[in-house]
């Protein structure tokens, strides 16, 4: 008789030789009850705190993408320090709005999922390969979403083969769009996009890139109250990341912060943020 693999403590052959490069394939085979959509939820809306602001611009040497602290439950602040900005590989990141606790495990999942599909192939996936294999994700999660539990994220990164940075914006049945220069997703995204559209140009350099996504943030954060501004007191700033030929990059506590700091202080002056010229 043929051994359990479990009482021997070994592996199944299936498990040491996957037939697929995607690894959502291979646990919707083995165990297709741990993917987040296939998970049976109570009837009607579920409450759960949500991630809000995310915005991303692009520069000529990379994409810079960020976003705000906090999370909201309805009309009360459900956590104030919340991170929505994750590395998924070396050469790209994604910013989450939406579901909080739904969407970190989403992005848990897509950095198997780029990890697994580099295992298998011996090579990694294009930054348009990785786009898509976050549509089928996001795609997957529409049962949640119908009841309120939906992610949208941002995905950026570095495109070796283009040689330039790339955004990709979601909708929440996982139709993809690229965006030209700049995004935001998530409640605050319509002042967020409105400060960065009278303040972008193709040539900003890094430092003013970003600037950029943090005045917009702070924008975001004026008109909408489930976006949080720079937390002087409690020493809560936006999380900022950069990705270039480099790799990914996420500025430090320190830079952040004076960064969020200089923006407050000329905001004592000039309480709508810089200006764009008429013509």
């Amino acid at each position: 008789m043929e051994a359990n693999p479990r009482s021997t403590g070994r592996l199944p052959a299936a498990f040491l030789t996957p037939g697929s490069s995607s690894f959502m394939d291979f646990l919707g085979d083995h165990s297709p009850q741990l993917l987040p959509g296939n998970r049976k939820l109570p009837e009607g809306v579920v409450e759960a705190p949500h991630g809000t602001t995310i915005v991303a611009a692009t520069f000529p040497g990379g994409v810079v993408l960020a976003g705000d602290r906090r999370a909201t439950m309805g009309n009360m602040i459900a956590q104030r320090d919340i991170e929505k900005v994750f590395p998924a590989d070396e050469y790209s990141a994604v910013g989450i709005a939406g579901t909080a606790g739904l969407a970190v495990e989403m992005v848990k999942l897509f950095q198997l999922e780029l990890e697994h599909f580099e295992k298998v192939e011996g090579a990694t996936l294009s930054l348009e390969g990785k786009a898509n294999r976050l549509s089928t994700m996001i795609r997957s999660n529409l049962g949640m979403a119908m009841q309120g539990l939906a992610v949208v994220p941002l995905f950026a990164g570095w495109d070796e083969g283009r040689e330039k940075g790339r955004i990709f914006s979601y909708d929440v049945t996982g139709g993809r769009s690229e965006e030209h220069g700049f995004a935001a997703t998530g409640s605050g995204s319509i002042f967020a996009r409105g400060s960065m559209k009278k303040l972008y140009r193709e040539d900003l350099t890094e430092q003013q890139a970003t600037t950029l996504v943090v005045q917009a943030l702070y924008d975001a954060a004026d008109d909408d109250s489930a976006t949080g501004g720079p937390d002087l007191a409690r020493r809560i700033f936006p999380i900022v990341t950069v990705i270039t030929d480099e790799g990914f990059r996420r500025l430090s506590e320190a830079e952040s912060s004076e960064l969020a700091r200089s923006i407050t202080e000329r905001r004592l002056e000039q309480p709508d943020g810089p200006r764009a010229a008429l013509l």
